[in-house]
């Protein structure tokens, strides 16, 4: 048997690392915490984006809550 090795291309790690990173938050804390959490991050984005110099640290929180949710749902 050859051990099939999973490369991912350069240009998806960052996209990887997030991911992983939130299957490491879901699986610490539990799926509905992880769906909470989620809710909390995208509300607090969407309130700091509010102003344009907030824009830059709030899209993407709210982005990273909503990746935290729907990891949470599936």
């Amino acid at each position: 048997m050859t051990a099939r090795e999973n490369r991912i291309p350069w240009y998806l790690w960052p996209l990887t690392a997030i991911w992983k990173l939130l299957a490491v938050i879901v699986e610490m804390t539990g799926r509905l915490v992880a769906m909470i959490l989620g809710i909390v991050l995208m509300i607090v984005g969407v309130l700091i984006s509010l102003t344009v110099v907030g824009a830059i640290v709030g899209i993407p929180l709210a982005i990273v809550g909503l990746l935290l949710f729907l990891k949470g749902i599936f």
